[in-house]
């Protein structure tokens, strides 16, 4: 039975990890397509662009409180089964203290890109129309703030990267 649970707990982890690397990945992609086409806003398109990349939240938090319960409970089931927890060597305690800096970077920044940059970027877009000529402070500020969203991204993907490369030494 311990063996099923673990199963389970892991193919839901793996799934989260991935999902949690691939918001960042994709976003990514899609505003370097759209960089293509300069700082000039192209209403339609970067309002697809907004409502992507923006739409996407509430998956990437749904997939970060699945790592954080599906890690929590891989110690949990051991326990559960063996009435202690599970003793590991130095490298899987060095990796297990990686593995959460590195999802509590992918978090921080999560929150921070949700709840401060992109509520300024719905606030910079609302001003923009189809039908009329953009004001250029307003553009200028949308696009700063798109490019430190997608430092931000950035960042969190190599975060992610790097919890991927470190998740398979707490297996020893």
């Amino acid at each position: 039975m311990e063996n099923c649970i673990y199963i389970v707990l892991l193919a839901v982890h793996n799934i989260a990890l991935v999902g949690c690397a691939a918001a960042p990945f994709y976003n990514l992609r899609l505003v370097n397509q759209r960089a293509q086409f300069g700082k000039k806003l192209l209403y339609q398109l970067d309002k697809v662009v907004e409502d992507t990349i923006q739409g996407l939240e509430p998956y990437c938090w749904t997939f970060i409180l699945l790592l954080f319960v599906t890690g929590f409970g891989f110690p949990a089931v051991y326990y559960a089964f063996h009435g202690q927890m599970k003793e590991f060597n130095q490298t899987v305690f060095i990796a297990f203290v990686l593995k959460h800096i590195f999802v509590l970077g992918m978090v921080s920044i999560a929150f921070y890109i949700t709840f401060f940059i992109n509520p300024k970027i719905k606030e910079a877009f609302s001003k923009f129309s189809p039908d009329t000529a953009p004001d250029e402070e307003t553009v200028n500020k949308f696009f700063g703030l798109r490019a430190k969203r997608k430092q931000l991204c950035k960042v969190c993907f190599v975060f992610a990267l790097l919890v991927l490369i470190v998740s398979p030494l707490l297996r020893f």
